[in-house]
């Protein structure tokens, strides 16, 4: 598939530096291969739809502009908005109540930790309400700064591919996608990104499920919005909630994303939990419109009695 190929190789390729400089995710430079491995996905979609396969209007065909405008799908980006730092709150609560999150809820030692070890000199103290709220609010606000780069993902996996898929069904649909979007991140999962203290096997696997699981969540804005900016902004703030784990972590007690959060299994959980109330709701699969194929255009049509 042209798409897969033009989404993999140039992300792939842009972590050869990680590589050959023998520093990984530690070299300096390397936030920035990873925001620009974030367009490609975006840039293979509309390399298919201008050239490969060309559509009447490319940019609508990816969910970037709808019928309607913005009045069309408000009410989403406002759940993609406020819904992931929630749902990271109760993934952090699921993995708390199962014994693989150590929280602080109230005291924030584990980010009053983590501050102080990154201040130099004797800096004056902040209070550790102070601190948490400062960078609760910075996840409701900065993270509007991870949306650009999350449309470049978006673009491709619930823009273009996800609703090219649905000749498969939408549980297939949203299965291939979330299988190639997960393997999409090989290069750097051998690196250490997201899962660094289980083998690369796994830490594939892990990928490939979280991927799937909030593949599924992101697809729904997509499809029951006509847009792909609500699928965006959901994926922006996704990427900026992660930082609660350290918000309301315990002292002494390092995060592992392979059992907390949403990137861990204790928050699959809440994912699973989520699709399963869009179904009981009647909300998944997506009721789509049906596409009404007349007579060709400039052709009369005769009426029978």
């Amino acid at each position: 598939m042209s798409f897969v190929a033009i989404a993999y190789a140039p992300a792939w390729l842009l972590t050869l530096p990680l590589w050959l400089t023998g520093e990984g995710l530690s070299w300096t430079w390397a936030p920035v291969v990873l925001v620009l491995m974030m367009f490609m996905p975006a840039v293979a979609a509309l390399v298919v739809n201008k050239w490969i396969s060309p559509q009447p209007k490319p940019l609508r065909s990816v969910g970037l502009t709808n019928p309607g405008g913005i009045k069309k799908w408000w009410r989403y980006a406002l759940l993609a908005w406020l819904g992931p730092p929630l749902v990271m709150t109760f993934a952090l609560f699921v993995g708390y109540l199962l014994g693989v999150y150590y929280a602080d809820w109230s005291g924030f030692s584990g980010l009053v930790q983590q501050t102080q070890s990154t201040v130099v000199g004797s800096a004056p103290k902040t209070p550790p309400t102070t601190l948490a709220l400062t960078q609760i609010a910075q996840i409701f606000l900065l993270g509007w700064l991870n949306v650009i780069p999350g449309l470049g993902e978006e673009l491709g996996w619930r823009g273009y591919l996800a609703p090219a898929l649905l000749p498969l069904g939408q549980p297939g649909a949203f299965l291939t996608t979330g299988v190639l979007w997960g393997l999409w991140h090989a290069p750097v999962l051998v690196l250490g990104y997201n899962y660094p203290t289980v083998p690369a096997v796994v830490a594939f696997i892990m990928m490939m499920c979280f991927c799937t699981l909030v593949g599924v969540l992101l697809a729904w804005l997509r499809l029951a919005s006509r847009s792909v900016w609500p699928a965006a902004i959901a994926h922006g703030f996704l990427n900026a909630a992660a930082g609660l784990s350290v918000v309301f972590s315990a002292a002494g007690h390092p995060v592992d994303n392979t059992s907390v959060g949403l990137l861990g299994w204790s928050g699959w959980i809440v994912l699973a939990v989520l699709i399963l109330v869009l179904v009981m709701l009647g909300k998944l699969p997506v009721e789509l419109p049906v596409e009404k194929r007349g007579i060709s255009r400039g052709v009369r049509r005769l009426s029978r009695r």
